[in-house]
């Protein structure tokens, strides 16, 4: 039994908008489905057995805070001059640059037309396999915790760990990293990004999530109501959702 993470939920008043800013920033394409707009490779949305990590576009009321979220993307390059061109081409599509206190770095940082902070890397032949999001990468306090907890919660392998960051990914080796890098500081607001997780075929959503609150995990209520997934956070409280497989 466990999980897989299939979407990077992000919040926004204006999903639709939103959600056409990362289908162009990932040269994918935009799905309205029913009240969000799901991001994915052209093709179709392949649910319930979804082929990549895509994108969901969650309208919400209220707008996001000045404090930095604890959970970013990371997108790919080939080379220098990609590099360039990308966030030459993001800031044209409504990108912004923004401070994270990251100093002289040799990725660049931007934030969607809603704030949400994320990174384009340099070329690092790590990524070059992944597609155009290399990595999910989430601030935490103890990595090898996040890495204990995650690893028996998803269906991915780690391939690092360290004090200092944990590295994971899909078994079969394909799709985007999922990083845990310690970052001072502490979590203070709800995130507007989290990761939705999906129960294999024939595996019971019931029996995941209790699975996921013995290792520690927490019932989350953001005044969901009565909906068919399970929000819940990490021991470090980051959000994050189990989907119906239906």
């Amino acid at each position: 039994m466990a999980l897989r993470p299939v979407h990077v939920n992000i919040k926004a008043l204006d999903a639709a908008a939103v959600g056409r800013f990362w289908a162009q920033a990932l040269g994918w394409t935009a799905y309205s489905a029913g009240a969000t707009t799901y991001v994915g490779p052209s093709g179709g949305l392949v649910w319930p057995d979804p082929v990549v990590l895509g994108v969901d576009v969650v309208p919400v009321p209220e707008p996001g805070t000045a404090t930095k979220n604890r959970v970013h993307l990371d997108l790919a390059t080939t080379s220098a001059a990609h590099q360039e061109e990308l966030v030459a081409r993001l800031e044209a599509l409504g990108a912004a640059p923004v401070d994270v206190g990251q100093g002289d770095v040799p990725w660049t940082v931007l934030a969607d037309p809603e704030g949400n902070e994320f990174c384009v890397l340099e070329p690092r032949e790590v990524y070059r396999d992944t597609g155009p999001i290399a990595a999910v990468v989430v601030d935490c306090a103890d990595p090898r915790a996040m890495a204990r907890f995650w690893g028996e919660a998803i269906d991915w392998a780690a391939h690092e760990v360290t004090d200092d960051l944990a590295v994971l990914r899909s078994a079969e080796g394909t799709g985007p990293y999922l990083e845990f890098l310690r970052t001072p500081g502490v979590k203070t607001v709800p995130d507007r990004v989290h990761l939705d997780l999906l129960p294999r075929p024939g595996d019971d959503k019931a029996a995941e999530v209790a699975r996921l609150r013995a290792l520690g995990a927490r019932e989350l209520d953001l005044g969901q109501g009565d909906v068919p997934w399970t929000c819940l956070t990490d021991p470090e409280g980051h959000e994050f959702c189990v989907l119906a497989p239906h």
